[in-house]
């Protein structure tokens, strides 16, 4: 039973760190071709892939480009020949469901944060105030 919880809330942080993943990424456009460049793009995984179905399902991402051949880069960066490309992915964009648990997870972040410190000041308070 208390395993079960565990397991819920450990797939549960998986899921909204994938969505901080998704809020985290950039376009760039290089070379000819304006080719895109994902920069801190997530990296791909089974895993990963079922918790983006998951935020899918919830509403908090929604499908931009289907099947876009994808590879990584290399330190020359690569042609836009998509003969070249490794394999093909889905590309998501967040929707303003996504972008709300994304914040009110971060908020909750932020107030246990600040429940800590307090705590903190009142322990050293009062071990001071002991001495």
């Amino acid at each position: 039973m208390v395993a079960d919880y565990f397991n819920t809330c450990k797939r549960e942080r998986r899921i909204h760190k994938v969505l901080r993943g998704l809020a985290r990424q950039r376009v760039a456009i290089k070379g000819p071709g304006n080719v895109w460049v994902i920069e801190l793009a997530l990296q791909r995984s089974d895993h990963v892939e079922a918790d983006l179905q998951t935020c899918l399902m919830r509403g908090w991402v929604e499908l931009l480009h289907a099947d876009l051949p994808t590879r990584q880069l290399d330190e020359f960066l690569f042609s836009p020949d998509n003969s070249h490309s490794t394999k093909f992915e889905n590309f998501y964009r967040l929707t303003e469901g996504g972008w709300a648990a994304h914040n009110r997870a971060h908020t909750w972040v932020l107030f246990n944060t600040l429940i800590a410190v307090i705590a903190l000041g009142v322990a050293m308070l009062l071990a001071n105030a002991e001495c």
